[in-house]
């Protein structure tokens, strides 16, 4: 900051003194300016205030951006994973669905089968009783006891009403024997 002249060198002419005078007067004035800087406390703290203000301003433009941004990535992540819940979610109930629907079908196909078979031996055994109460009806009335006899004869006259009956009641048990057949499972 400073530059001292030796002792006894002194300007070899009027222009170099001059030129000395201009030099150290710039030096001096450079000086009082840095001094007045430092001294000026309000000055210097005002000018931080306002290089504080204008980087909290930057900030908060910044952090507004960045939630902004968070908030939009949040948004989007939550409804792609609802979306893929409610796909997993209707998946699933159309496998139910299906798998509900064919176990249906099964117990219904087993149903109509024991249906078929029980239907199958009430008529075999509806002929059976037929043929034994015609050659009993033939052969005698007398082996048959005394309160049947009447029933016996109204079976033979009206044998499909008897078939009926007996063919309602084996798709009673092959209904029943299917709703328990289902419910051990």
């Amino acid at each position: 900051m400073t530059h001292r002249i030796p002792h006894g060198s002194g300007a070899k002419g009027p222009d170099e003194l001059r030129h000395q005078m201009e030099h150290t007067k710039g030096q001096l004035g450079d000086a009082v300016a840095h001094l007045m800087d430092k001294t000026d406390v309000t000055g210097r703290a005002l000018a931080r205030a306002a290089d504080l203000r204008d980087k909290a301003g930057a900030m908060t433009v910044q952090l507004r951006s960045s939630a902004a941004q968070a908030g939009h990535a949040v948004h989007d992540k939550a409804a792609g994973t609802g979306h893929a819940v409610h796909e997993r979610a209707a998946r699933a109930g159309h496998a139910m669905q299906g798998r509900a629907a064919q176990a249906g079908h099964v117990v219904q196909d087993r149903a109509a089968q024991a249906g078929h078979a029980v239907q199958g031996r009430a008529s075999r055994a509806g002929h059976a009783v037929q043929d034994r109460a015609g050659r009993a009806g033939h052969a005698g009335e007398g082996t048959v006891p005394q309160p049947l006899r009447g029933a016996l004869r109204a079976g033979m006259r009206h044998p499909g009403p008897i078939l009926a009956v007996g063919v309602l009641g084996a798709a009673a048990v092959a209904a029943g024997i299917a709703w328990r057949r289902q419910r051990r499972h």
